[in-house]
């Protein structure tokens, strides 16, 4: 069964750090790509970063570079997210996506992890 499984959210102040995590387990072909996505309240959800498995090519947004780091371990099919100096505009439910850059298979989402910043 495949499930996508984010995790390291929670309540940090203005300027703090956070880092996400995303475990992928179930799958039984290779992973091309990991993202991550945030949806805030009363707005639609935007991309944050991804990250190819084979290469490593990364994406930003570009108003989250420089403070937000994407990175994988393969061998863990894991996919972290470092957040730093955070604001409560990053405030936000992050979600993980993993693609397998086959359109017959798809990509699957998780259920999202709260990342609260405020005082």
């Amino acid at each position: 069964q495949v499930q996508v499984v984010e995790s390291g959210g929670g309540l940090v102040q203005p300027g703090g750090s956070l880092r996400l995590s995303c475990a992928a387990s179930g799958f039984t072909w290779s992973i091309y790509e990991m993202s991550w996505h945030r949806q805030a309240p009363g707005k639609e959800r935007e991309f944050v970063a991804q990250i190819t498995t084979a290469r490593g090519k990364i994406t930003y947004a570009d108003s989250l570079k420089g403070r937000f780091t994407i990175s994988r371990d393969n061998a863990k099919n894991t996919a972290y997210l470092q957040m730093n100096s955070l604001k409560p505009e990053d405030t936000a439910v992050y979600y993980c996506n993993v693609d397998s850059g086959v359109s017959q298979i798809g990509n699957y989402w998780g259920q999202g992890t709260q990342v609260t910043v405020s005082t």
